[in-house]
């Protein structure tokens, strides 16, 4: 994988995971309050889906 690949992604991801609080502060603060109340293993599963998601829209692309 070539570095700048990969720095790219990451700026990428940044600015994706920026955009929802920057937007709609708010909407944010209630969604995470929400994420606060779920159990660890139904973090877990969110957190697998969004691997698994991820992991596709890779291989996919490449």
């Amino acid at each position: 994988m070539d570095s700048d690949i990969f720095w790219a992604a990451l700026a990428l991801m940044l600015v994706l995971e920026g955009l929802f609080p920057f937007l709609s502060p708010t909407g944010w603060r209630q969604t995470f309050l929400k994420l606060l109340e779920l159990r660890d293993g139904q973090l877990r599963f969110f957190g697998l889906s969004s691997i698994l998601l991820g992991l596709g829209l890779l291989w996919l692309v490449s």
